[in-house]
């Protein structure tokens, strides 16, 4: 972790209570998680997640973090769970860059922490209905050419 991020925990707590969003990581200065750190390529990298990673702790962080920028709302009956795609342009415009540059969707990148919480099932459920939707879409297109 860096300096910054440890004195923003030791300042509000490990997490905070967001009225949009439920408890959430604390930030700096409303920006990068307060568990954030950049590499050597200047990639944003989870604290949490490399002390999992390196056998330091045995839980994964948070499933919203690792979701991320996918978001999670309950309707107000609480029935229902909204999965949104929700990137932020300064802190996911590289990696959304790069995903399109090399034609991988979010969900494909996110498969990890899509099957954590909705399982397997879900995944191939979610990929299947992508796949048909691209499909549809290139049919569609071809159609409209004649």
């Amino acid at each position: 972790m860096t300096a910054e991020g440890i004195r923003e925990i030791e300042r509000v707590g490990k997490y905070v209570y967001d009225s949009e969003f439920g408890w959430v990581t604390p930030t700096i200065k409303s920006e990068i998680c307060a568990y954030g750190y950049k590499d050597k390529q200047g990639i944003v990298k989870c604290a949490i997640e490399q002390a999992y990673n390196d056998g330091k702790i045995s839980w994964k962080k948070p499933i919203s973090c690792h979701l991320f920028p996918i978001r999670l709302q309950k309707s107000k009956n609480g029935q229902t769970e909204f999965v949104n795609y929700e990137p932020r342009e300064d802190l996911c415009a590289a990696a959304c860059k790069l995903g399109k540059k090399l034609k991988v969707p979010a969900y494909i990148f996110l498969k990890e922490a899509i099957i954590r919480k909705y399982g397997e099932e879900f995944f191939e459920t979610l990929d299947a209905t992508a796949k048909h939707l691209e499909e549809s879409k290139d049919t569609i297109g071809k159609a409209r050419r004649r």
